[in-house]
């Protein structure tokens, strides 16, 4: 959740992009990269949504709803891409 927090506020912040298209986009990204190390959420969250890939259905089920499939179609560009990694690997949240 830290991880999937922090960036959508750079991207809200920084960019003004819409706040839940942002989290929309980026959650199956996040979750993706988090679950690895948290089986046990990992589980919890296969069982609840009925799915074994739990990354990959978020982003089917935000594609069937119709939010955008990524940042770039909400307004964040290529060049846009260095700021976003400054800001996050600059200002990490206390563990």
């Amino acid at each position: 959740m830290s991880l999937h927090h922090k960036l959508c506020h750079i991207l809200g912040g920084t960019f003004d992009l819409p706040h839940a298209e942002t989290h929309t986009i980026l959650l199956p990204y996040v979750a993706a990269f988090n679950l690895p190390a948290a089986p046990a959420a990992g589980q919890a969250l296969s069982r609840a949504l009925a799915a074994d890939d739990v990354p990959g259905h978020l982003a089917r089920t935000s594609v069937e709803l119709g939010a955008p499939r990524s940042l770039a179609d909400i307004g964040l560009t290529q060049d846009d891409v260095d700021e976003v990694i400054g800001q996050a690997v600059d200002r990490p949240y206390n563990s």
